[in-house]
C-alpha cells in the first residue's frame, strides 16, 4: 500500500454503495451466482474480499472454512467488525500466503480489473487450488464495459446504440466513479484472461453474461435502454486433474 492509495481513501464509498444490501447487482445477481457455484465447497478463498460481504455469504450456516484476503487495511478493518464467520488476512492476489492445494474453491469478484499482475495472480489461484477445485471469476464485462463504452443517443441519425470503446488495447485508466472518487481500472481483452487461465491449468467449464438485474434497471429510465447489454461476465473454471496412473 502507498500513500494516497484510492482503495484506502475510498473504502467508505465502496462499503456504502455496494455492500450490506445497497447494490442490486450484488444482491440480485452476483451473490446468488456465487451461492449456486460454491455449493458443496469445503475450503473457500475470497480474493479481494473488501469488507467481506461475499465471504460472509459463503460462510453462512457454518459449513465451509472461508478465508478472505485483501491488500486494503481500511476494508479489512470493516470486514473484521462485521464478522460473520470468515477469517481475514492482508495479502495481494499475485502472492497468496497459503500452501499449494489449500482450497477447493477460489472466488474473485470484480477484482481482476484492478490487478496489475494478472498472470501471477491467476497462477497463484491455480497453485492454491486442489486438483478439480473451482475458480469463480466475476468481471466487469471486458467487451461491453470497456473504457469509453456507453449508451449513445444520436440525434442526427435519430437512433440509439451502445458504443464500444477500444477493446483490443490493454490499458489502465483512472475513472471518476462518483464525484471526487477516482478508482484505477485495468482493461484487458477477454482472451488475455482465458489464455492466462489455460496456461495455469484452469479449464473453463461454464460462462454467463447475464442481463442487468431488475433492481439495477429500475434506478434510472435510461438504464432500461441498455437492458440487453450485460455489465457482468462470470466464468467458472476448474483446475486440471493430473492424469491417472495406469
Amino acid at each position: 500500500m502507498t500513500a494516497g492509495d484510492p482503495w484506502e481513501t475510498h473504502a467508505g464509498w465502496w462499503q456504502e454503495e455496494f455492500t450490506d444490501g445497497a447494490d442490486a447487482e450484488y444482491t440480485e445477481q452476483i451473490l446468488p451466482l456465487a451461492v449456486e457455484h460454491l455449493a458443496g465447497a469445503v475450503d473457500v478463498l475470497d480474493v479481494g474480499t473488501g469488507e467481506g460481504q461475499l465471504a460472509r455469504m459463503a460462510a453462512l450456516g457454518g459449513g465451509p472454512r472461508v478465508v478472505g484476503i485483501d491488500p486494503s487495511v481500511a476494508q479489512l478493518a470493516v470486514a473484521q467488525q462485521r464478522a460473520g464467520g470468515p477469517t481475514y488476512a492482508r495479502a495481494a492476489a499475485p502472492a497468496l500466503p497459503f500452501p499449494a492445494s489449500s482450497f477447493d474453491a477460489v472466488v474473485a469478484c470484480l477484482v481482476f480489473e484492478h490487478i496489475d499482475g494478472v498472470d501471477a495472480a491467476i497462477a497463484e489461484v491455480s497453485r492454491v487450488l486442489r486438483p478439480g477445485g473451482r475458480f469463480l471469476f466475476f468481471l466487469n464485462h471486458p467487451l461491453l464495459q470497456t473504457p469509453g463504452s456507453g449508451w449513445i443517443d444520436d440525434t442526427i441519425l435519430d437512433e440509439q446504440y451502445w458504443r464500444v470503446g477500444p477493446y483490443l488495447h490493454e490499458e489502465t485508466t483512472l475513472e471518476e466513479v462518483e464525484k471526487d472518487v477516482f478508482i484505477p481500472f485495468v482493461h484487458r481483452p477477454l482472451s488475455r484472461y482465458v489464455n492466462a487461465m489455460a496456461g495455469a491449468g484452469l479449464l473453463i467449464r461454464h460462462m454467463d453474461e447475464p442481463a442487468p438485474p431488475p433492481g439495477f434497471l429500475a434506478r434510472a429510465e435510461e438504464y432500461r435502454e441498455a437492458a440487453s447489454i450485460p455489465r457482468l461476465l462470470f466464468i467458472r473454471a476448474e483446475k486440471d486433474r493430473p492424469p491417472q496412473g495406469r
